[in-house]
C-alpha cells in the first residue's frame, strides 16, 4: 500500500501547487478524509473555498460530491430530496435522495450556519452517525467527509453551537497576501498539470494505516500539559474534540511518511482547538511553550543559579550573616540541581538532545562546591 501513500501525496503536491497559500487547508482536507472528520473554513467569498473541496472530490474515483448554498430559506427537499409521490400513494413518507446529499460521499455547504432547525436536526445526525431517517427506513450513508464554509460564527448560545463543535478541522481562509502569489494568480500559471487519482480501495487503505501510526507516552503528556496551560487561560475546548484530535496528529504524521506521531505534529492542534479564531496566537503560544519550553526553564534555572551565587559573595557585615546566606544558597542550589535532572529525564524521554542541560548542571554544581568551600572556611575560621 505504500503507492497508496504515494498517490496521496501526489494529490497533496498538485494542490498545493494550483491553490496558493493553501497548504494547511490541504493538508487539513486529506487530514479530513483519512480520518472520516468534518471541516469548517472560515473567509470571505472568492477565497477558492468550494472549488478545492470539489477537486478534492474528483480526485477519488467514482465519488459522488454535494454542494449547496444554504438561507434561512432553504427547504429540507433541497437538500434531502423531494418527497416521493408513489411513496404517498402508498401512505409512507419518504424522499427521493437520488443525486443529493445523502447520496455524496463529499459534501461542501456553504453559508452553513444558515441552516433552519429542521435542516439542522437532519444534518446533526448525518454528520455524527453516518445515517439518514427516510421515512421509517434508516439508511447508512457513505459520507466521507462534510465541509462547511462561512463568513462568521455562530455565538455559545446558538442553537446552531452543536453544528459548530461536530467541524473538528477549523481554518481562517483569506484572499492571497504576498503580491508575487497574487500575479502568478492572475497570469494563470500552473506549475504542475498532472492529475492523479486515488481509488476508493487504496484511500481506505491508507485511512487503515494513518489510525495504526504509534502515538508515544510522552505525547501524550504533552498533550496533558497544553490541556493544563490553555485551561489557565480560559480556552476549555472539549474532552471529546481532545479525543478526536488524536486520529488528527496520527494522519498527520503518516502523510509525513512517519510511523510514529512527533513533537511537531502537535503543533496541528492549533487547526482543531480554537472556538474563535482570536484564540488561535494563544494555543500556538502554548504548543510552543509546550514543546520548546524547557529551554527557557533552563535558562531560568541558570539565571537562579547565578544569582544565588551572587547573594552569597556579598560582603556581609559579620561571619556569621555570611554563613547563614552561604547555607541558604546551598539549599535553594540542590533544589535547582534537581529540577535540573528532572530536565534531563523529561529530555531523554522526548529524545531531545541533553548536552546543554549537562553542561549547566556542571556549571551549576561548581557553584555549589564554591559555596559548600566557603562554608567550610567560615566555620573553621569561627572554631
Amino acid at each position: 500500500m505504500e503507492r497508496a501513500l504515494e498517490k496521496l501525496n501526489e494529490i497533496r503536491g498538485e494542490l498545493k501547487a494550483r491553490y496558493l497559500e493553501r497548504d494547511e487547508v490541504i493538508d487539513g482536507t486529506l487530514i479530513a478524509l483519512l480520518t472520516n472528520n468534518h471541516m469548517l473554513l472560515i473567509g470571505p467569498p472568492g477565497t477558492a473555498k468550494s472549488q478545492l473541496v470539489s477537486e478534492v472530490c474528483n480526485k477519488i474515483q467514482g465519488a459522488r460530491y454535494f454542494q449547496w448554498l444554504l438561507t434561512k430559506f432553504t427547504a429540507p427537499e433541497e437538500l434531502f430530496g423531494a418527497v416521493s409521490l408513489k411513496g404517498l400513494e402508498n401512505d409512507e413518507y419518504r424522499r427521493v435522495t437520488i443525486g443529493k446529499l445523502p447520496e455524496a460521499h463529499i459534501v461542501f455547504l456553504d453559508e452553513v450556519f444558515k441552516a433552519s432547525s429542521s435542516i439542522l436536526n437532519t444534518l446533526l445526525t448525518v454528520m455524527n452517525e453516518r445515517i439518514y431517517y427516510n421515512g421509517t427506513e434508516v439508511s447508512d450513508i457513505p459520507l466521507i467527509s462534510m465541509f462547511g464554509a462561512s463568513n462568521e460564527l455562530p455565538s455559545e448560545e446558538d442553537e446552531l453551537e452543536a453544528l459548530y463543535d461536530r467541524f473538528l478541522l477549523r481554518y481562517v481562509v483569506d484572499y492571497i497576501k504576498e503580491d508575487f502569489r497574487f500575479l502568478k494568480l492572475l497570469q494563470g500559471e500552473d506549475s504542475n498539470s498532472s492529475e492523479t487519482i486515488i481509488t476508493p480501495k487504496e484511500l481506505e487503505a491508507c485511512k487503515s494505516q494513518a489510525m495504526g501510526t504509534v502515538l508515544p507516552a510522552n505525547i501524550m503528556k504533552l498533550i496533558g500539559r497544553i490541556r493544563t496551560e490553555l485551561n489557565k487561560k480560559g480556552i476549555r475546548p472539549s474532552d471529546r474534540r481532545y479525543k478526536q484530535s488524536m486520529s488528527v496528529i496520527k494522519a498527520k504524521a503518516y502523510l509525513d511518511g512517519r510511523k510514529e506521531v512527533s513533537e511537531e505534529d502537535l503543533r496541528y492542534l492549533e487547526n482543531v482547538l480554537w472556538r474563535d479564531p482570536g484564540e488561535k496566537a494563544e494555543i500556538q503560544s502554548v504548543i510552543h511553550q509546550a514543546l520548546h519550553g524547557y529551554k527557557d526553564r533552563l535558562r531560568e534555572l541558570i539565571i537562579q543559579a547565578k544569582e544565588l551565587d551572587g547573594y552569597s559573595k556579598r560582603e556581609w557585615e559579620n561571619e556569621d550573616l555570611s554563613i547563614k546566606a552561604n547555607i541558604e544558597a546551598q539549599t535553594k542550589l540542590k533544589q535547582i540541581v534537581s529540577n535540573v535532572d528532572e530536565l534531563i529525564e523529561e529530555c531523554e524521554q522526548r529524545g531531545k538532545p541533553t548536552d546543554d542541560i549537562s553542561k549547566a548542571k556542571i556549571e551549576i554544581e561548581e557553584i555549589q562546591k564554591e559555596i559548600l568551600d566557603r562554608l567550610v572556611s567560615g566555620s573553621e575560621e569561627m572554631a
